[in-house]
């Protein structure tokens, strides 16, 4: 039996971690920094800024995909930041965001829960609870009828993508808010946004109460976003895609993969991957590599993917993310190539330089 040469520890053990020091002088993007050289979610956190603007640098077309409580938790204005700047080209986001984005761009709030608060009392006063937060139930009708209003001022001779419908959505919305949110920023900034669980969200609630009092006959062709996101993903020669909250939140994305037989064309993978999740993922799935079942948590990757796995929520990741690229993305968007888009018609335009 022949003896395999053992291979030297040193040629995996070159670069120490280092614990992060205190300096009361630095900016965020400087702790971030110094994040990075120590290891575990801290580590994640630093690299996974180096990455964005790594993505920027690299004209990739960046997907940001996005669930849960974004909007109550207080990422309304920091999210438009980053649509309005183009530090994303495509958002893939829940119902939920973009109903609690609409319900803030229209002037109404969440408010701060108590531990000591009654569950029962809030129901009887029509008021939700989402996690810490309070919501007016009332203030949500409001926006259910909001959304109905735009439904009916629409040519219902034909279907309209969902995509598509939210670009209108968001067209409406900027004529009135005082002040930006998701849909509004993404309209101004020409970014697509796509919903795939429209159907199954409280955006859905207020689609089913105008037909149900005003008999429109308002209709989604959910094929064309489909081709609108293989438009996207066939043309583009770089990606990277972040995700916030649930996983499944880019299973859209994940899908052009498998479409990829139709175009005849063979998905390149994720040149960079960042996630911003509760998601229980075992150590091995979330360490950095790009084998195996690492797939499973950033989708394909390109065989040299530079990825991030923040363990967190996103409430406190993206704060400091964001503040960070305003210090740190200027001078990486100022030469920026990014993908442009046409919203004229039914179908998607899309140009990657």
């Amino acid at each position: 039996m022949v003896n395999q040469k053992k291979p030297k520890a040193s040629k995996f053990l070159t670069t120490a971690t280092r614990p992060i020091p205190l300096d009361r002088d630095r900016s965020i993007s400087g702790l971030l920094e110094k994040m990075e050289n120590a290891g575990f979610g801290a580590r994640q956190l630093g690299m996974s800024h180096r990455i964005w603007l790594e993505m920027l640098d690299d004209n990739s077309t960046i997907f940001l995909c996005g669930s849960g409580n974004l909007i109550p938790s207080g990422m309304r204005r920091l999210l438009a930041y980053v649509i309005k700047n183009r530090f994303v080209d495509v958002l893939v986001l829940s119902g939920k965001v973009l109903f609690h984005d609409i319900h803030e761009t229209l002037g109404r709030r969440h408010f701060h829960a108590q531990p000591g608060m009654i569950d029962d009392e809030l129901e009887a006063s029509e008021i939700f609870r989402i996690g810490d937060t309070l919501a007016n139930q009332d203030e949500y009708r409001e926006a259910d009828e909001w959304i109905g209003s735009v439904i009916n001022q629409l040519d219902l001779s034909r279907p309209y993508s969902v995509r598509e419908f939210l670009h209108l959505l968001g067209r409406e919305l900027a004529e009135i808010a005082h002040e930006d949110g998701i849909l509004t920023s993404a309209f101004k900034a020409r970014v697509p946004v796509f919903c795939p669980d429209i159907v199954g969200s409280e955006m859905a609630i207020g689609i089913a109460r105008s037909r149900f009092e005003k008999k429109t006959q308002f209709f989604f062709d959910m094929v064309q976003d489909t081709l609108d996101i293989m438009t996207i993903s066939q043309r583009t020669r770089s990606s990277g895609i972040i995700t916030l909250g649930n996983l499944a939140s880019q299973n859209l994305i994940n899908m052009t993969e498998l479409s990829g037989y139709i175009t005849r064309t063979s998905a390149r993978g994720h040149k960079y991957a960042i996630s911003i999740t509760t998601d229980s993922m075992p150590l091995s799935i979330r360490t950095p590599s790009v084998r195996g079942t690492h797939r499973s948590l950033f989708g394909k990757l390109h065989k040299t993917a530079k990825t991030a796995f923040v363990d967190c929520d996103p409430s406190i990741a993206i704060p400091m993310l964001v503040t960070s690229l305003s210090q740190t993305a200027a001078k990486f968007m100022k030469g920026r190539k990014r993908p442009s888009f046409s919203f004229a018609g039914k179908e998607l335009g899309v140009e990657v330089p």
